[in-house]
């Protein structure tokens, strides 16, 4: 169960014009609808929705599944529940689910100035173990460094 009355269930077929609104909303560069229909039907890219009895999605995250090993490739909530806990319930579904599953390691990369972020990624056990310079790109045509993170999950 998810803060806020909601709850965590995989992303339907349907769901992609809301992922990618809610995407838009969140990040500078948001992915398409097309990109949303394309990760939905994709069984290696589960996406986790947190969303209320009548599915109306309040955040979601995805993960790219190779092997052994898997990339969180987005988190994002919706700035009505920011701050409600409810991006700690989507890592936590993830990292539950995954702990049934081969994969052993997660990556991710994060905007060296989300402290927010930063703070969740490194509760979950997260240490950084590179940076890519000039990675995000930024409203006002500047750029912001990722830093790579890994955590291990057996």
């Amino acid at each position: 169960m998810a803060p806020a009355g909601l709850h965590i269930e995989p992303a339907q077929p349907g769901d992609e014009k809301d992922l990618a609104k809610l995407h838009a909303e969140g990040f500078f560069r948001g992915w398409t609808v097309a990109d949303f229909q394309s990760y939905v039907r994709d069984t290696q890219t589960p996406i986790y929705v947190a969303c209320d009895a009548k599915h109306r999605i309040a955040g979601f995250a995805m993960l790219r599944i190779t092997g052994d090993e898997c990339e969180l490739m987005t988190i994002v909530v919706s700035k009505k529940f920011k701050g409600k806990r409810l991006s700690t319930a989507l890592m936590q579904a993830m990292i539950e689910d995954l702990m049934m599953s081969p994969v052993t390691k997660m990556f991710l990369e994060v905007d060296e100035d989300n402290q927010p972020a930063r703070k969740l990624y490194n509760r979950f056990g997260f240490t950084q173990i590179g940076e890519r310079r000039g990675y995000y790109p930024r409203p006002d045509g500047k750029t912001a460094t990722a830093l790579v993170m890994k955590a291990d999950l057996g």
